[in-house]
């Protein structure tokens, strides 16, 4: 199967870490072009209300201020954003298309829309602008509670609507009502999973140049879509995509919401240069950034799991709300990803689903890192844990008992996934990932002993251990082009943009065995769409899965091309020839060689004739979209230690087992899995944006949005074992996801044993020491109240 060899599948420091680390890499705030204007926006102070009146008279007359435009002020090109993921056909679902807008015309839906765009020669200019402005509103009551804003007193988001309704889909398999009575035991249980930022290192930045002469939009922005970025673009303004270049450059962190595409920002940004013939730049800051960026996902869960007396899983029904907030632009790709993902590693041979999508004056919710899964990861993997206290067997042998087996892939779970295709796990082997943790943890010590020891000294330790499953490597596609000139310079350009994936590693580790090149010669763009033109973006855990392959598919063809030019020149066959050390040779022949260098040139005469059909060049293009996604999977187990008194918590033991099929370099891998335990750690314990009853955060910046700090997170052990895809010929599946998503589900059984003399049972995520705090308190009065009914 694929690539191997001297650089595929082994550890190789990350080529683009000397770049980043010496302040040498470009970031699109460090695009200063000569004439630059700078942008501020005025946002909406209210989350829910209609817009009586602007005033900005003031603003357009203070010095240094350029322009000052609204709604009005765009005309034609004041539009609707457009539907980025149409929802997969589920019969008979209800789907209500409502996308933002450039700036807010008639009513602002969430605190911080942007409703008046002043340009300035700088940024402090335009601030001062935003100031000057007057807009004068009639609030509207917020639509902030989930759970009431589909009642039918309460206010609508969206006046042409009968509700706040966004959208509502059912799946099922098999038939749940049919085996409810004849199951031993029902769990039920409401689940509330609340919202977090990205909070990503470096917010978004625009910076947008139209040249009138060359009749040429070039755009660097903070996107992880350039090239749909660029086409969408292109039709918006009426030019061809050849006249549109996007940029993503080095980019400090995306997680998700930097693949929302025609922010407000960026359709402002586009349409200003093109009107004022100067660049346009704005850089967000961080106060905006908890407005004017998607968020991830509010859901409220009300499950329930049907199991036999030994803890054999019958079925789950699963009814749930959705969050979108303002807008639905990412259709319905979060809670498709959530509902699928309540089958998470297990047997489930009847599982009904109902979610409704609802509208709420919030800030538009897109994935972040997760995407939805953790959600429905949290709610199987919860009930799975209070089964097992009801049965009185472990949390490992449940899981044990309801593992989808070796011999039970590829595994049809017969509804659909977000890639529109049925959810098949193509390949896995759960139960050794599980006993892999189990052992290194310690777990049987652990309850036998340990737990006792620990109590004995007045400590509050607990353990836990999970499973998941991650979809990965979705289509459509993506392309690579390989290059070997005369120099002997080798390029490779893909549509992908990085974030810190270490794309400039793995890709040349793909091609360099093929070629016969060391990967540290190889030079990789991405995220340029002038050096590539097909692709759709880095999401959704597929780069390594989609545009890895596609890297290989090119290495390949250029191989073939490498060969037969060789061949033809040494007048052999061209199994008689092997390629390494950047040049060809004849078997056997060592003095029969030539390096790719001038091997490149002869495939490039200046002169003379060539044979019908030949193609110029040491060059190949080829792309690669899989027929559905693969599936990673895995185990986490915790050991951590809480103080009842101060409620803070102490990771102890911290293990993660991985399986993402083939591994191009181990040390990425572990990279990414180690960033997304300390994303998943951030959202079990310390994210959480605050919305008060008026629909304003609360607490909009580092001082009060709590991160986990490098003292928060503790040492990682890893674990890798390698199941491969048949769904490609490297046999790889995506990575970036996993470390996140089982967090929650790990810290809540955890924390449960460790609290276990106190009863407590988690059901939300995150968790704080506030809300333990709340639970131990609702817990001694429960007990409180049972003893004085004993009486």
């Amino acid at each position: 199967m694929g690539a191997s060899g001297k650089y595929f599948g082994k550890e190789m420091k990350r080529s683009e870490d000397q770049q980043l680390l010496t302040g040498k890499a470009l970031f699109v705030d460090d695009v200063d072009l000569p004439g630059t204007l700078h942008v501020a926006f005025y946002r909406s102070q209210s989350a829910h209300a209609r817009i009586v009146s602007i005033d900005t008279t003031a603003a357009k007359e203070r010095e240094g201020v350029v322009a000052v435009y609204t709604a009005e002020d765009m005309g034609e090109y004041w539009q609707p954003g457009p539907l980025l993921v149409p929802p997969p056909p589920v019969e008979g679902k209800i789907f209500h298309e409502r996308t933002q807008v450039p700036l807010a015309k008639g009513k602002v839906r969430q605190a911080g829309e942007p409703i008046v765009a002043v340009i300035a020669k700088s940024r402090y200019i335009a601030e001062d602008a935003v100031n000057d402005i007057m807009v004068e509103t009639e609030e509207i009551a917020a639509v902030v509670d989930l759970e009431k804003a589909l009642l039918p007193e309460t206010p609508l988001v969206h006046e042409d609507l009968e509700s706040n309704l966004a959208a509502h889909v059912i799946q099922q398999k098999g038939d749940y009502d049919s085996i409810r009575d004849k199951a031993d035991l029902l769990i039920s249980r409401k689940f509330h999973y609340d919202r977090g930022a990205a909070a990503a290192m470096e917010n978004r930045g625009i910076v947008a140049s139209w040249d009138e002469k060359a009749k040429e939009l070039v755009m660097w922005d903070t996107t992880q879509a350039p090239i749909p970025l660029r086409n969408g673009f292109a039709a918006m303004f009426g030019l061809s995509q050849h006249q549109v270049r996007v940029i993503a450059p080095f980019i400090g962190g995306a997680f998700g919401p930097k693949i929302m595409m025609f922010y407000p920002e960026e359709v402002v940004c586009v349409w200003a240069t093109m009107q004022l013939g100067r660049p346009i730049k704005w850089i967000e800051d961080r106060e905006e950034n908890f407005f004017a960026t998607t968020q991830e996902r509010l859901q409220i869960h009300n499950a329930e799991l049907a199991t036999t007396k030994d803890g054999i899983i019958l079925g789950v029904r699963d009814e749930f709300l959705h969050d979108t907030g303002a807008y639905d632009p990412y259709g319905l790709t979060l809670p498709i990803n959530s509902q699928c993902n309540v089958l998470a590693a297990y047997k489930v041979p009847n599982y009904y689903s109902d979610f409704k999508v609802v509208f709420t004056n919030k800030p538009i919710v897109t994935p972040v890192r997760g995407a939805g899964r953790q959600h429905g990861m949290f709610v199987m993997e919860r009930l799975l844990d209070i089964a097992a206290k009801e049965l009185g067997i472990s949390v490992v042998e449940i899981r044990r008992r309801n593992f989808l087996e070796k011999d039970d892939f590829p595994h049809n779970h017969e509804i659909l996934f977000q890639d529109f295709a049925p959810l098949v796990y193509d390949s896995g082997d759960y139960a050794p990932a599980l006993e892999s943790v189990v052992k290194a943890m310690g777990f049987e010590k652990f309850m036998s002993e340990e737990k006792a020891r620990y109590k004995a000294e007045g400590r509050h330790v607990g353990i836990g251990i999970v499973s998941y499953v991650e979809g990965t490597g979705i289509g459509p596609y993506e392309g690579a082009r390989i290059r070997i000139e005369p120099t002997g310079k080798v390029s490779l350009a893909t549509g992908v943009g990085t974030q810190g994936q270490g794309h400039f590693t793995v890709f040349p580790q793909i091609v360099a065995d093929q070629i016969g090149v060391p990967a540290e010669d190889i030079h990789t763009v991405t995220g340029d769409t002038r050096d590539f033109d097909w692709g759709t973006g880095t999401f959704a855990s597929r780069g390594a899965v989609v545009a890895g392959n596609a890297c290989h598919a090119a290495a390949l063809a250029l191989r073939k091309k490498i060969l037969l030019h060789a061949g033809r020149h040494f007048e052999v066959e061209e199994d008689q020839l092997e390629i390494g050390d950047s040049h060809v040779w004849v078997k056997g022949s060592p003095d029969k060689r030539i390096s790719l260098a001038d091997l490149a040139g002869l495939a490039n005469p200046h002169r003379g004739a060539v044979q019908p059909g030949t193609e110029p060049g040491l060059e190949a293009t080829a792309y690669f979209g899989p027929a559905s996604g693969s599936t990673a999977f895995g185990s986490h187990g915790v050991i951590l230690e809480v103080d009842p008194e101060t409620m803070m918590l102490k990771i102890l033991k911290y293990v993660v087992a991985h399986d993402c099929g083939r591994v191009i370099n181990p040390m990425i891998v572990e990279g990414q899995i180690h960033g997304g335990v300390a994303h998943g750690i951030g959202n079990a314990y310390y994210e959480q944006v605050h919305f008060d009853e008026n629909g304003q955060i609360q607490n909009a910046s580092f001082m009060d949005y709590l991160l986990p700090t490098a003292n928060d997170v503790p040492h990682i052990e890893c674990m890798h074992s390698e199941t491969p895809s048949p769904l490609n010929p490297l046999g790889i599946k995506g990575v970036g996801e996993a470390g996140a998503i089982p967090v929650g589900a790990v810290f809540a059984q955890a924390v449960e044993d460790a609290l276990s003399d106190y009863g407590i049972e988690v059901t939300e995520m995150p968790l704080s020491p506030n809300k333990l705090f709340e639970l131990m308190q609702k817990s001694r009065t429960t007990e409180s109240t049972e003893d004085t009914e004993g009486v």
